[in-house]
């Protein structure tokens, strides 16, 4: 079944596609909400507003863009939305230890086999210090930043994401660089 017969299917109120719809696309949202929340239990209650929202306003989809596009915008909006609404949250994952996997989180990749533990508080003190610099980036730079980093989107996957032009993608994530290289130069600087 093609996206606009999925969609057709669900304005009829038909629970069968909407399942469908959330069996497809559920890692896809789920995976999105959580490398911006950083909070895995988080990320599952935001998912589940998701697509709460999507049910609701089904309607309104108007069919220029894929599902999955439609569906990163909501999780992205929803989980900014959360972070901003929940200061207290901090990003998780680190630039140096990018996972290969999508979706994997940070603590979920293997300790360090050198098994010295000197190495080990060193990745974990790393760690923060990265996660503290992507939690001060401005909320559209770091969506821009996790949507093409974890998420590997293009730049123009992005931009219909985020509902701007590719070159404010661009300026985005460029931004996003060099902040991030700007807090954490400073770090390198004190060691």
């Amino acid at each position: 079944m093609d996206d606009n017969e999925l969609i057709e299917k669900i304005i009829a109120k038909d629970h069968t596609a909407f399942k469908s719809l959330i069996d497809q696309y559920k890692d896809l949202v789920l995976n999105t909400c959580h490398n911006l929340i950083g909070n895995r239990q988080d990320a599952e209650d935001v998912s589940q507003e998701v697509f709460f929202q999507v049910y609701k306003k089904v309607k309104h989809f108007r069919g220029e863009a894929k599902i999955s596009t439609w569906l990163y915008r909501v999780a992205v909006n929803r989980s900014l939305n959360f972070v901003r609404d929940n200061k207290r949250f901090r990003w998780l994952k680190s630039l140096s230890s990018l996972p290969e996997d999508k979706g994997q989180r940070a603590e979920e990749v293997p300790a360090s086999d050198s098994g010295r533990p000197d190495v080990a508080l060193e990745e974990k003190e790393r760690n923060v210090i990265v996660e503290k610099a992507i939690d001060s980036l401005p909320g559209k730079q770091r969506a821009a930043f996790v949507l093409h980093k974890y998420e590997g989107l293009s730049y123009k996957e992005i931009a219909k994401i985020l509902e701007c032009t590719l070159s404010s993608v661009e300026s985005l994530i460029h931004r996003a660089k060099s902040n991030l290289q700007r807090k954490l130069i400073h770090h390198l600087k004190e060691k």
